[in-house]
């Protein structure tokens, strides 16, 4: 079975979890806890089919290793801010208070659930492009993959430094000037982190890219 049919059912089986979950427990933020997890397992099903298959997976396989350090990192980070506890996003709290229930179910469905499953699927499709085209890992490969674990470095300091900035907010009575982090790599970007995690993406495409570009086809892939 093509490995994309597999992911798909398992991004449907997420979605009918999350939408059922938002409606028994009236907090819509079950995408936001699974969002480190899901794309992990997505390459890891397009690696081990490769391997299956007795293809050249070595490509597959440190895609799906270095996704999984990127899904232990943001989970750590999540669960640290209790994101695991059952605090809903605030934003669709707000949502929710302007609204009509019949609009923002809807909502929920479309946007919240099936349009944020949907880019997860998406964001692992360079894995697909990979499967696809099992050449040799080479050169490039290497190049982006330090890349990628660079970025993830880099995410993971930002994480850690804005992590003790509001801990010495809160240390400090929850007023510290002047309000967010400007030191370290806030010095240089106000959201370094969301810098790095976009980043991180566009060289997992560039990996998958690689491949198709080795098998001297075009490149389409999400990045």
């Amino acid at each position: 079975m093509d490995p994309l049919v597999l992911v798909i059912i398992a991004a449907g089986i997420a979605s009918a979890f999350c939408w059922i979950a938002s409606l028994i427990t009236k907090d819509t933020s079950w995408v936001d806890r699974l969002w480190s997890v899901v794309p992990v397992v997505y390459v890891w099903i397009f690696a081990i089919s490769a391997v299956a298959a007795g293809d050249d997976a070595v490509r597959l396989l440190v895609m799906a290793l270095l996704v999984t350090a990127w899904g232990a990192r943001l989970t750590f980070n999540f669960a640290r801010k209790g994101g695991y506890t059952g605090m809903e996003d605030y934003r669709w709290a707000v949502l929710r208070g302007r609204m009509k229930p019949w609009q923002f179910q809807l909502f929920n469905l479309f946007f919240i659930v099936l349009y944020q499953n949907a880019l997860l699927v998406l964001i692992t499709l360079p894995a697909y492009i990979a499967w696809q085209h099992p050449v040799p890992f080479g050169g490039w490969d290497v190049v982006f993959s330090i890349l990628f674990a660079a970025f993830l470095l880099g995410e993971y300091i930002a994480d850690q430094q804005q992590w003790n900035f509001h801990k010495a907010k809160k240390a400090a009575g929850g007023h510290l000037e002047p309000g967010f982090v400007t030191t370290g790599l806030f010095a240089y970007s106000r959201h370094p982190n969301f810098f790095f995690e976009q980043a991180q993406w566009w060289a997992f495409y560039a990996i998958g890219a690689a491949a198709a570009a080795a098998s001297g086809l075009g490149l389409w892939a999400a990045p």
